[in-house]
């Protein structure tokens, strides 16, 4: 059981992008960017990244969302 939940802890990391979702939030206008970590079932098939947030938005409202990122492809903001 130890070695599942290791395993598991291992592919949540390895499916997140952190410093591109801060990147693809700071230039959209997002401040006080918290990453939430891997959020299965909210990306596309052709996205290799699935990024929980908590971040303010340019309004000033605090959102949740995800940012999805591909090989091939460029980020985009999902809410």
């Amino acid at each position: 059981m130890k070695h599942l939940i290791i395993a598991l802890a291992v592919i949540a990391l390895a499916c997140t992008d952190e410093s591109n979702t801060r990147r693809t939030l700071h230039s959209a206008g997002f401040t006080r960017v918290e990453t939430t970590g891997y959020t299965p079932f909210t990306c596309g098939e052709h996205d290799a990244f699935s990024t929980g947030f908590r971040a303010t938005n340019p309004t000033g409202q605090v959102v949740e969302g995800t940012v999805c990122c591909g090989l091939l492809k460029a980020c985009t903001i999902r809410f």
